[in-house]
C-alpha cells in the first residue's frame, strides 16, 4: 500500500462518498456528480470488517463514486490521536478491499474531521421532528459535514495530500477473503 503525500488530483467530475467511521457505526454521505453539495446517505451498523467492506463497496458501485473521503479524527492541536492511527490503518484496508471487490483501485482520501460531530448535532437539532431514519443519524450527518468541508476546501483550491491510492492489481494475483480480516 502506498500513500501519496504530493498533491492529488481527483477526476473533474463524479460522486464522492464520505465516511464517519466509529467503533459501532459508519455514517455515509454522498455528493452530487458536480461536487456542489453533500447529503447524508446511510448509517451502517458495524458487523465484521469483511461485511462492512462489502457493503461499502456496494455503495461505491451503486453511487458510481470515484473516491471515498474518510474522516480522520485528529486531536484539536492537529496531531494524530490513537483513533486517528486506527482509522488510517482501517482506511488502508478499505482501499485494498475496494480494489479487490470492485476490480479497480478507488482513492481513499483522509480528511480532518475535527468538530464534525458537533456540527452534525447542531444540524440535527435544527431539523423538524418528522425528519427521521438512518440518513439523518448523527453519524451520517457528520459524514455529510466532513464531505461538505472537503468539497468547500477543494473548491477554494486546497490541496488533497493525504490519499491512499493503490496501483491496479495484476490480473494474475490470487485474492483470498482473509486479506480483509
Amino acid at each position: 500500500m502506498s500513500e501519496t503525500h504530493a498533491p492529488f488530483a481527483l477526476p473533474g467530475e463524479g460522486k464522492l462518498l464520505a465516511l464517519d467511521v466509529g467503533l459501532a457505526r459508519i455514517g455515509v454521505a454522498v455528493c452530487d456528480p458536480l461536487r456542489l453539495a453533500a447529503r447524508p446517505l446511510a448509517l451502517l451498523t458495524r458487523r465484521s470488517r469483511r461485511d462492512d467492506f462489502a457493503r461499502l463497496a456496494q455503495m461505491v458501485q451503486t453511487q458510481e463514486a470515484v473516491a471515498v473521503v474518510c474522516g480522520l479524527p485528529l486531536n484539536m492541536d492537529g496531531s494524530e490521536s490513537d483513533q486517528a492511527r486506527t482509522t488510517r490503518k482501517w482506511a488502508g484496508r478499505l482501499a485494498q478491499a475496494l480494489r479487490t471487490l470492485l476490480g479497480r483501485p478507488i482513492p481513499v482520501i483522509l480528511w480532518d474531521e475535527r468538530l464534525s460531530s458537533f456540527a452534525a448535532q447542531q444540524i440535527i437539532a435544527g431539523q423538524p421532528l418528522a425528519v427521521a431514519g438512518d440518513a439523518m443519524s448523527e453519524d451520517a450527518v457528520a459524514a455529510a459535514v466532513i464531505l461538505q468541508d472537503f468539497l468547500d476546501a477543494t473548491q477554494r483550491g486546497a490541496p488533497i495530500q493525504d490519499v491512499i491510492l493503490l496501483p491496479a492489481r495484476p490480473a494474475t494475483e490470487h485474492i483470498t477473503g482473509q486479506q480483509f480480516e
